[in-house]
């Protein structure tokens, strides 16, 4: 039974052995990982990709495809009806002249005839021994052997209305075009460096919710640690209060000691288990926070690689402030944006401009006309030259142009207080992180102070020449100090994080740190 009791035992042991350590770098990857705002920003930075890309397209030339089919009811003819069309004879004076009714509409008549403006065809025959003959202009039979060019409609040649009539019951259509552009005043050439410059933006914005998620990572995790070692401090009072407990208990059974005295201690006593109780819950709530951020379970207990504090940070190298202004995603971003204000006045001024472009095309339609009416597919090639040239608007594009400008000079006006808003920010982060690092070497010396003076007041108590209240505030005292050298150590670890964040230098220093 006690085997498997230790079996059991060590078994139980083995996920506390196993648990990893997690130092900052760790949380931070973890977080970045998890956060949904990091996502959205990487995936705006993949947008602004695409649209560079598509506004590169613009310089290339624009295919296009295009197909019909339409049905019609009647079809289309271009006569009424049936036409005369006259044609050349033969004049007395040898010269190639036009029939009668040249330049006339031919009417139809009732008996099949054809009316001019002043004459009328005969083209009615009649029979002679069972034979038709026609009849000429004067209604009498026809002899050729006598009057061979006095047949009239033989001057005139029938146009059918039917053999003009084109099937349109159904039309096919189709085609293919392209365009491509010559010169558009500089327009597309904006376009694109607008394009770029939002890429820019949406990069800059990326590292920017990296940066601030990097702030709230660290500072969850720097909280943890400061209670964490406040818990251990509260335990260490504890046992220093326990102490002096078991002391004075003894000490007043032998008479030494008051009842007041006795009482102080065990105020003090419950002060520290109140304190306990504090610090242990806000520890609870500090590792939710922090497993929240980092995408863990919420009960689940990590271990922090520096749950003891280091009092010895590593200093933060100040860049020269140019530099630190060039690295800080805020002003890449206005920068950008005072190039694209820069490219929508010249995209607004290119509107003033000629724009030119060679277009081409093929087109095929069913039933054809090249060839008269015919039920096929046929097509032909098209190019040519298309140029546009603005005239007058109202000035509506002259205002436009002087809006832009506004808009430039806004942009500019924008990154110039920004630029000095950061410079004093920068400055600003120095200062603290100097004067963070000049509290913790005071609260190191406060603590060895309060240690010693502990040390005597214990020795004194001892002795018999201190009271329990000089060592209750030698205790107090102790416990301030050390809880002061807790805070300390966490605003320089800190002050050194919102110094790397004001130069710009901690994505940087993050990424030597995973390499």
């Amino acid at each position: 039974m006690r085997k498997f009791i230790l079996y059991f035992t060590l078994l139980m042991a083995l996920p506390m052995a196993a648990q990893t350590v997690y130092n900052v770098e760790d949380v931070r990857k973890m977080a970045l990982e998890h956060n949904r705002s990091i996502k959205i920003a990487q995936e705006n930075v993949k947008a602004a990709q695409s649209m560079k890309k598509a506004a590169f397209t613009y310089f290339l030339p624009d295919f296009s495809a295009m197909g019909g089919y339409s049905w019609s009811e009647k079809n289309m003819s271009l006569f009424p009806h049936d036409l005369m069309l006259p044609v050349g004879v033969k004049q007395p004076d040898g010269s190639l002249g036009i029939g009668v009714g040249a330049n006339s509409t031919p009417t139809p008549n009732a008996d099949g005839t054809f009316r001019f403006e002043d004459a009328a065809i005969n083209n009615n025959f009649t029979l002679i021994d069972g034979q038709p003959v026609p009849l000429n202009g004067n209604g009498q039979p026809f002899d050729p052997s006598k009057n061979p060019g006095d047949l009239q409609w033989k001057n005139h040649a029938i146009l059918p209305k039917k053999a003009f009539e084109m099937d349109a019951s159904h039309i096919f259509v189709g085609g293919i075009s392209f365009m491509q552009p010559i010169f558009m005043g500089g327009k597309i050439k904006q376009m694109y460096s607008i394009a770029g410059y939002g890429e820019k933006i949406a990069d800059a914005r990326s590292q920017n919710a990296m940066i601030d998620l990097i702030l709230e990572v660290d500072e969850a995790y720097w909280r943890v640690i400061s209670l964490e070692n406040k818990v251990k401090l509260a335990y260490e009072m504890k046992n220093v209060v326990a102490k002096l407990d078991t002391n004075i208990n003894a000490l007043f059974d032998e008479g030494m000691a008051t009842k007041a005295d006795v009482l102080k201690v065990k105020v003090k006593m419950n002060e520290t288990d109140l304190s306990i109780i504090k610090a242990e819950n806000g520890l609870s709530l500090s590792r939710m926070a922090l497993n929240q951020i980092c995408g863990l379970p919420l009960d689940q207990q990590i271990k922090l690689e520096d749950e003891d504090l280091d009092t010895n940070p590593e200093l933060v190298q100040v860049i020269p402030t140019d530099e630190a202004l060039s690295n800080r995603p805020e002003i890449q971003m206005l920068t950008q944006a005072a190039n694209i204000a820069v490219s929508k006045e010249k995209l607004k001024f290119a509107e003033l401009l000629p724009t030119v472009a060679l277009t081409g095309s093929y087109l095929a339609t069913n039933p054809s006309a090249f060839n008269g009416v015919d039920k096929r597919f046929e097509g032909m090639f098209r190019f040519g030259v298309l140029a546009k040239v603005p005239l007058f608007h109202f000035g509506e594009r002259i205002h436009t142009l002087n809006a832009s400008r506004a808009g430039k000079v806004v942009a500019a006006l924008e990154l110039e207080d920004a630029k000095e808003k950061i410079e004093l920010q920068i400055h600003q982060s120095v200062l603290q992180t100097n004067e963070s690092l000049k509290k913790q070497m005071q609260t190191s010396k406060s603590v060895e102070s309060a240690q010693e003076n502990l040390m005597y007041a214990n020795e004194g108590f001892t002795e018999g020449v201190i009271t329990a209240t000089d060592v209750l505030m030698a205790q107090t005292a102790w416990l301030s100090a050390k809880s002061e050298d807790i805070d300390a150590a966490i605003d320089v670890k800190l002050h050194n994080l919102y110094l790397q964040k004001s130069l710009g230098t901690l994505l940087s220093s993050m990424s030597q740190n995973i390499k």
